[in-house]
């Protein structure tokens, strides 16, 4: 039945490739073009003038006889009865819901309205879009949607307490982490019969991950699990239960507790007795209420974390998108900073208002209404932390503020900047003789009048496409991967999509040189490394142009940056940084035109990246080992030594076969006794007593 209904639908979706009658490029469209539903509610749009176009949601019934799904009319056909289609119109975009009405939990005995089979709902739809009777756009969806098996019962009040796993044992088999199924090495797996056990009952996860919580620790003294056992073991033993396991971190008692402290406090004494003395590169800025002093920024996978605390002398400048529903309040500005030396400081704060939003405002997330709600936000703030040896002397910070309104995107900038007391102007000077991780990768075009250089990635905004994506600086030490999407036409010559996709990497690096240090001068030629560049081709040499019409081989669309970097020295306790190479190379995929359901579209999307990457390196070669000091732990290994003493009395060994071991020993010890015949025969000594025997 199913494979039936399978078959029927790949029959109606080759139907429903070919173009409707008379429709053009740029008519009205569905977007997607084919939808496969697996929930009780779908959105999609509908691209063009909706006006006086009238949507309907119909089923798409079977032929009995040749099972082949048949299309919908405008005219009529059968409506969809247990479906709903909501239509939110606008000028050029419409967005339609399609949602099921009917009930779509499991039946219980006795029970009406209910599904009875677990795969529950397994129909064809058809959205269509008609204007006086004529269809301009159609759209299959394919709903398999699965009943609800959560509980429906009566629910006990009682609320159910999870210990928390620093103070309590963990589950009964950690492992187990596929339902209904056997995890291969979890031996604990309830789901894994003997046979099955057969093949890795050898190989089980053992300790907390393989389902024994208590393991016995090599220090208890009631443990076996020592291969050697010291003299001294029975006076340094712990006798404990096997209820207390430090596999947690810690040895815990084993009642239900809550711990006390909240989230982003700690003390600042780290050690009882240790004052608290001033900060250290990294340490984290605390406030007057021992808390975290937190400014949004990324994390490591790309999204922004509004709770992270500033560590100290280490600049940024970060960017998030949000939108009026997902906005949230910073840390208030009337918040007090911890020196470093015993005192607080109060933060100098600045207002100031945004008129020109462009820079901020990317794109409009949802339809307009009529009535648009508007708050007055904050666009972006800098902060500025004067700081002298470990201590910070002020803080200042200047807010921008400006109106968002629902359904605008907003990218607010959060920048930190640390400032030497000594520094007598409000801009940063170059006098780091190294890099520091977070400072901006210095780049120049030494072959030009102006030398001024720019070493980019890409920061991407709206629908990441190339045309509207901005350049961020590469930052030393923070290895990245940024990328655009390029629109390509399905005529597109192979030759032309080359060259643009070239320029497009190529414009990220406006250099020829990048900066040894952050000091580095720009009339010394001496301080600047060469930018190393690997062309993807050869533009004398005839490349391919792809036989084939969408299909391009050859396409450099991924840019690799490798700085190689090694630790000189330290200012200060300050470890610096010096760059000693940098490498640009290109890596090439073959693009293919992706079309839709109907192929109706005439461009296709190419993404390409930049890909940065920091590799440190020793500063100096380092010194060669001796063939003593690199094999002295193998001395006697004949694989991993060059000389092997035991190969002197191969012949004698086991590991000699060509001939009976008792064989080769005892011409060994003729060998030997001749040796030492024939010494004893050349000492004088025993001349004078050969000639005292003849005599």
């Amino acid at each position: 039945m199913e494979a039936a209904f399978l078959g029927a639908l790949l029959l109606l979706l080759l139907l429903l490739a070919a173009p409707c009658p008379g429709q053009r490029a740029g008519d009205p469209v569905f977007q997607p073009s084919f939808i496969h539903m697996s929930g009780p509610r779908v959105n999609l749009l509908f691209l063009g003038n909706s006006s006086g176009v009238n949507f309907s949601l119909f089923l798409s019934p079977r032929d009995e006889e040749t099972g082949i799904l048949q299309l919908a009319s405008c005219n009529g056909s059968e409506r969809a009865a247990d479906w709903n289609l909501n239509v939110t119109r606008g000028m050029n975009i419409s967005k339609l819901t399609i949602s099921l009405t009917r009930n779509l939990q499991m039946c219980l005995p006795n029970a009406t309205d209910c599904c009875t089979t677990p795969l529950c709902v397994v129909e064809a739809l058809q959205v269509l879009a008609c204007r006086d009777s004529v269809m301009l756009a159609r759209l299959l969806v394919q709903a398999e949607i699965y009943a609800n098996s959560s509980f429906t019962g009566n629910v006990s009040e009682n609320a159910t307490i999870i210990p928390n796993q620093v103070f309590q044992p963990l589950g009964s088999c950690p492992c187990d982490l596929t339902a209904e199924a056997c995890d291969v090495r979890c031996c604990c797996d309830l789901e894994c019969t003997p046979d099955l056990k057969q093949l890795f009952n050898k190989s089980c996860f053992t300790g907390v991950f393989g389902g024994d919580v208590n393991p016995p620790f090599d220090q208890l003294c009631s443990s076996q699990s020592m291969e050697y056992i010291p003299d001294w073991f029975p006076f340094l033993c712990v006798q404990s239960s096997l209820n207390n396991t430090p596999f947690l971190g810690y040895f815990y008692h084993g009642s239900i507790s809550t711990p006390k402290v909240p989230s982003f406090k700690i003390s600042l004494q780290p050690s009882p007795g240790k004052l608290f003395t001033g900060y250290s590169q990294g340490d984290p800025i605390m406030t007057e209420e021992n808390e975290y002093f937190t400014i949004p920024q990324q994390s490591m996978a790309g999204q922004c974390v509004v709770n992270a605390p500033v560590a100290y002398l280490q600049d940024f400048d970060v960017r998030c998108l949000t939108s009026l529903a997902s906005y949230e309040e910073g840390l208030p500005h009337d918040v007090r900073v911890n020196s470093g030396a015993g005192d607080f400081i109060q933060q100098n704060v600045v207002y100031r208002n945004i008129t020109d939003t462009g820079k901020f405002i990317t794109e409009s997330e949802s339809l307009p209404t009529a009535e648009v709600l508007c708050q007055n936000v904050t666009f972006a703030e800098h902060y500025t932390f004067i700081w002298k040896d470990k201590n910070i002397e002020q803080v200042n910070v200047t807010v921008f503020l400006g109106s968002l309104c629902d359904g605008e995107i907003l990218t607010q900038r959060f920048t930190v900047q640390f400032l030497s007391l000594e520094s007598t102007n409000t801009t940063e000077l170059f006098g780091n003789p190294g890099y520091q991780v977070g400072k901006p990768v210095r780049a120049a075009n030494l072959n030009a009048s102006d030398t001024s250089g720019s070493l980019n990635i890409w920061q991407p905004a709206g629908r990441g496409l190339c045309t509207s994506a901005t350049h961020t600086p590469v930052i030393f030490g923070l290895d990245s991967l940024s990328g655009c999407t390029l629109e390509v036409g399905i005529d597109e010559d192979c030759r032309l999509l080359r060259g643009n996709v070239t320029e497009k990497l190529n414009s990220l690096i406006q250099a020829t040189h990048i900066g040894k240090r952050d000091n580095s001068s720009d009339s010394d030629v001496n301080d600047w490394v060469k930018i190393i560049r690997l062309d993807p081709f050869d533009s004398d040499i005839n490349v391919s142009t792809g036989s084939f019409k969408g299909i391009c081989p050859d396409i450099p669309a991924n840019l690799n940056i490798r700085i190689i970097f090694a630790e000189v020295g330290a200012v200060q306790g300050i470890p610096q940084q010096e760059i000693l190479a940098v490498q640009i190379s290109y890596s090439t995929v073959i693009w293919q035109f992706q079309c839709g359901l109907t192929c109706e579209n005439s461009t296709s999307f190419l993404p390409i990246t930049a890909a940065v990457q920091f590799i440190e390196v020793p500063a100096q070669p380092p010194v060669p080992m001796t063939r003593s000091q690199t094999n002295s732990w193998a001395e006697f290994d004949c694989n991993r030594n060059d000389v092997c003493w035991p190969q002197l009395f191969y012949p004698v060994t086991r590991f000699y076969t060509g001939e009976p071991y008792s064989q080769c020993l005892a011409k060994g010890l003729s060998l030997a006794f001749l040796v030492l015949l024939a010494a004893i025969m050349s000492n004088p000594w025993f001349s004078k007593i050969w000639n005292s025997c003849l005599v």
